[in-house]
């Protein structure tokens, strides 16, 4: 019952972080907005006892990839945001949509297709093949054929350079406005 209670609380704070995240026309706010949901996205891992995946949804994402966001809206100079505005016609919320019911009919179809409905009931034979959490940490962590090590090195590396060529893109631009 505990366990009921917390996701119901962690789906409306999602939820509700969701819809602030892109219902607010100010970027600052849309990025915490974003924040809380990868937030309480890790807090559903770690309900599940997936603590390998909720450490890295708030390492990778609520922090790596948030502060990313933000040190890039923070480039962005006023100027280039204060003409930014969109309209919806009516063209365009159809198609929105539309889009939304393709969205929901593929979610229902997968979950039909992978017989979710004989998970949630308690259906054994659903659970037989479920991959536990260490194959899934060791498969990540190793440095073997099918190990993702290297790759995790990589996105780091070119994380870094990006965040190197930012700094030294606002260092150009701050030379040339103070002339």
């Amino acid at each position: 019952m505990a366990r009921l209670v917390m996701f119901a609380i962690l789906a409306v704070v999602i939820l509700a972080s969701a819809v602030f995240c892109v219902s607010t026309k100010r970027i600052m706010r849309a990025a915490t907005g974003l924040l809380f949901v990868l937030f309480g996205v890790a807090g559903l891992y770690f309900l599940l006892d997936y603590t390998f995946l909720g450490a890295a949804q708030i390492s990778i994402y609520a922090g790596g990839i948030t502060m990313m966001y933000i040190f890039a809206i923070q480039l962005v100079s006023k100027r280039t945001l204060q003409g930014l505005s969109e309209r919806w016609l009516g063209k365009r919320t159809f198609l929105a949509a539309f889009i939304a019911l393709v969205g929901v009919a593929t979610v229902i179809l997968v979950l039909l297709k992978n017989q979710f409905i004989n998970i949630l009931t308690g259906n054994e034979n659903a659970l037989a093949n479920e991959i536990t959490m260490d194959i899934v940490g060791k498969t990540l962590m190793s440095a073997d054929k099918y190990g993702y090590v290297l790759p995790f090195e990589f996105i780091s590396v070119f994380l870094l350079a990006c965040i190197i060529g930012g700094l030294v893109i606002l260092n150009k631009n701050k030379k040339e406005e103070s002339k």
